[in-house]
């Protein structure tokens, strides 16, 4: 099954390290990133997980909650979670999907056959309010994501779903961001009382509005 930006996240049922859940009672009306894990007792994994547990805070301030998934069982993610305390300094602090029959990695298709038949890619998703899949990113197991960057996205994501803006390149928060194309000049002077400066007809910068 392949998931596109727009469509319904899948619900599912599944157990974890925090008890059984069902993801979209789990996640509630606030947003989540639900990340996979290529195996238990990987070392890529292993610095993964210690640096989420770290930042898991700034997850929190955004209303957002991040949840992990491996193909191996319950008992195997705690006993990996102590060995994640005793090399990151911190255990994870946020529930980890057990799913050793690849019910869920099924689902949202972690597993590419060209790279492992047996393992999942390195899969991030994005889940809005409203249960759709706003962003995916998809990395190969040898390379350890940089979730500075699915905060900034996430920033954005948040950002853009409230006020008629886009966010240029390499864009943070606190930045200048774009008057959305669709906006009249006169629709932005009144959605944008700080003003823009116009570059061109189709690119006008303003101040952040939530600033």
């Amino acid at each position: 099954m392949t998931i596109r930006l727009g469509d319904i996240a899948p619900d599912f049922t599944a157990e974890t390290t925090e008890g059984p859940i069902r993801f979209h009672e789990w996640k509630g009306t606030g947003w989540a990133v639900l990340f996979s894990h290529p195996k238990d007792f990987t070392p890529v994994c292993t610095t993964e997980l210690g640096h989420v547990a770290r930042i898991k805070g700034e997850f929190d301030r955004r209303g957002c909650k991040v949840i992990g998934l491996s193909v191996d069982p319950l008992g195997s993610h705690r006993e990996w979670s102590r060995d994640i305390a005793e090399t990151q300094g911190i255990a994870p602090n946020f529930p980890m999907i057990a799913d050793p029959d690849r019910k869920v990695a099924g689902l949202y298709d972690m597993i590419h056959p060209n790279a492992s038949d047996t393992m999942t890619v390195r899969t991030v998703f994005v889940v809005g309010p409203d249960q759709k899949v706003k962003l995916t990113i998809t990395y190969p197991a040898s390379t350890g994501r940089n979730f500075d960057e699915i905060l900034r996205v996430i920033d954005s994501l948040q950002l853009t779903a409230k006020h008629a803006v886009a966010t240029p390149v390499n864009w943070r928060d606190g930045d200048d961001v774009i008057v959305a194309p669709a906006l009249s000049d006169d629709d932005a002077k009144a959605r944008f009382p700080k003003g823009f400066r116009k570059l061109k007809p189709y690119l006008r910068v303003t101040p952040q509005p939530n600033r």
